[in-house]
């Protein structure tokens, strides 16, 4: 038994020296330091790591974040120079090597050029690239050389999406956009690579604001159209096509490509804001209702909004419609004394939650700040449902109250607060006379 126990912890042993000697097992014990606030004990364990790796991207980020820190930037630069001359052919790493030349150096041209030594050397091993070629012209461009900005945009592929995307940006800082040779090279370098690649969203929409932004609109369209056909879950395209069609008086193209947006993705808010507007400006008012409805619904909005569309609902004896808004309201903004006001009062209206109204109004008067004065219209529906409750006595109150705080125009609303009033005294049959009395005030307020 002695003997069998001997090999199996000579290679326990091994294993634990092995662990002892590892990259990884020297970085964890530094993000482990590091975790526990224990910054100068981790930075040793970090560097161990990097001697025994040193070609760790990582660990040589990390390694020159921490020189910068104690203000050796020299020893950064070379640790930099150091991982970028040992793996050529990784281009992450040559980026990330030119972008902290450029960053660190304020000034300096040997740094500059050595930033821009980099750039042309991947741009060797990775012709076309469109990430190599945005560096260098930047460089050229802050160096004044115009010539070699031209000649490297004019290197970007004409069929790639990205090298079309960054050709397209280059080229309106470099050249006049209003020369017509200029447009005519967008023009050709957006079709070019739309036509090879009509499902990228990215292409899709820059060439269609192209054609847009230079007064071409059915070019805009018909780049969207072709676009949603390569990618039928391109929603947003979806919508921004639909908005154009209607910009461009294609109204029904445009309501059925929103329409068509809001039956894959019910929650799409533009889509329904823009239906919103379109049937207001048709004085379609019921789908304006819903479709804004929506809106606030699914974003949110003001105090304000609720309310004017609530009060929209109710104008259109649907308060069923106004009450669920207001619901939406309240959770949002549960203190608002006018939204929960308001809310009393449409679900009075709703006769699916007439039975609720009561608790609703008593919330609503909890909530009335002390200055605040109380709106005709909601002491005559919270009168009535008083009188739905059997408490007469309360409802006389606030009609009296409702018939007080009508504004001297308000005769319609006055009148009806009268016979109210009037029909409460006739039903208990009490007040007879004064009853007779608010009919004829009534009377003479509707002449």
């Amino acid at each position: 038994m002695p003997m069998m126990r001997n090999p199996i912890l000579f290679l326990l042993l091994s294993a634990s020296l092995d662990a002892a000697t590892s990259p990884r097992f020297d970085f964890t014990l530094g993000v482990l330091a590091e975790s526990r606030g224990n910054v100068a004990k981790a930075a040793p364990y970090f560097e161990k790591a990097r001697l025994a790796d040193p070609q760790a991207f990582p660990l040589v980020q990390r390694a020159v974040r921490a020189k910068l820190a104690s203000g050796d930037r020299a020893a950064a630069v070379k640790l930099y120079r150091d991982l970028a001359a040992t793996r050529l052919a990784d281009l992450s790493i040559q980026l990330t090597y030119a972008d902290f030349l450029t960053e660190e150096s304020r000034g300096d041209t040997l740094a500059t050029q050595l930033a821009v030594d980099v750039l042309e050397a991947a741009l060797k091993n990775y012709p076309k690239h469109p990430q190599i070629i945005r560096r260098l012209f930047q460089q050229a461009q802050a160096a004044g050389n115009e010539s070699r900005q031209v000649e490297l945009i004019g290197q970007l592929a004409a069929d790639e999406p990205a090298s079309v995307l960054l050709y397209t940006s280059l080229a309106k800082s470099l050249f006049d956009q209003e020369n017509a040779e200029t447009r005519g090279k967008l023009d050709q370098r957006f079709l070019d690579g739309f036509q090879s690649h009509p499902e990228i969203r990215e292409l899709a929409r820059a060439a269609s604001d192209h054609f847009r932004d230079s007064k071409r609109p059915e070019q805009a369209i018909d780049i969207l159209k072709r676009h949603v056909e390569a990618a039928p879950s391109s929603l947003d395209l979806r919508t921004r096509l639909g908005i154009l069609f209607l910009e461009h008086k294609q109204d029904s193209e445009g309501e059925a490509a929103l329409k068509s947006v809001l039956e894959i993705h019910p929650r799409q808010v533009l889509a329904h804001q823009s239906l919103a507007k379109f049937y207001r400006l048709q004085e379609k008012s019921k789908p304006a209702r819903f479709h804004a409805g929506e809106v606030l619904k699914i974003r949110g909005g003001s105090a304000a909004d609720f309310l004017k569309l609530a009060d929209e609902w109710l104008a259109a004896e649907q308060p069923r419609e106004a009450r669920i808004l207001l619901e939406k309201a309240i959770f949002d903004q549960p203190e608002n004394y006018e939204l929960a006001s308001k809310l009393a009062i449409a679900t009075r209206r709703d006769p699916e939650k007439r039975e609720f109204s009561a608790r609703l109004f008593r919330e609503a008067e909890s909530l009335r700040p002390i200055d605040a004065k109380t709106e005709p219209e909601f002491l005559m529906e919270s009168a009535q449902a008083l009188i739905e409750q059997g408490q007469s006595k309360a409802a006389e109150e606030r009609l009296r109250s409702a018939i007080r705080a009508f504004p001297a125009d308000a005769k319609k609303e006055t009148a009806a607060a009268l016979r109210r009033l009037a029909g409460l005294w006739e039903k208990e049959n009490r007040n007879l006379e004064a009853a007779r009395s608010l009919r004829q005030r009534a009377d003479g307020l509707d002449r």
